[in-house]
């Protein structure tokens, strides 16, 4: 399922400036990855909701018969190397990110993974947070990261 984009329907009412109780349709399309937690707990990578793209807590999640990145700044560039898969098979690209959210487990790595933010987010120059959390879910993760993303 690597990789994988499903699609629905789903009808949304008012807001957007348009008079109460007018309905539009909008496509909303999953993009699912290769985290396991991704079928274990039931949530996808991404999720496209007409031009938002929404993606979920992104770690380090290696690929298949390799082990985590060895410190923050690797890991940075793998989570979002992850991200900006989803964002790209949903429609999008790195420069139509507006938002983001580190996770990081300690404090002395945020200028790690701040550099590699600059490095692959500086462009698009987004809204972002970098938060120090007490542990991730795999103790091997330093960091995690959440993108959101506008496609005109």
């Amino acid at each position: 399922m690597e990789g994988a984009v499903s699609g629905s329907m789903a009808e949304g009412h008012g807001g957007g400036g348009r008079p109460r109780g007018y309905s539009v349709l909008m496509v909303v399309r999953h993009h699912h990855g290769i985290s396991p937690y991704e079928t274990a707990y039931g949530f996808s990578r991404a999720v496209r909701v007409g031009g938002m793209i929404h993606v979920a807590g992104t770690a380090p999640v290696p690929a298949a018969g390799q082990e985590v990145a060895d410190g923050a700044y690797a890991q940075m560039l793998r989570c979002t190397e992850i991200a900006e898969q989803a964002i790209e098979a949903l429609g999008g690209s790195i420069a139509d990110v507006v938002r983001t959210r580190m996770f990081i487990t300690n404090a002395d790595d945020a200028h790690d993974v701040g550099r590699a933010h600059k490095e692959l987010f500086g462009g698009a120059a987004p809204a972002a947070t970098m938060v120090v959390v007490d542990a991730l879910l795999d103790p091997q993760w330093l960091v995690e990261i959440e993108v959101e993303a506008v496609v005109s």
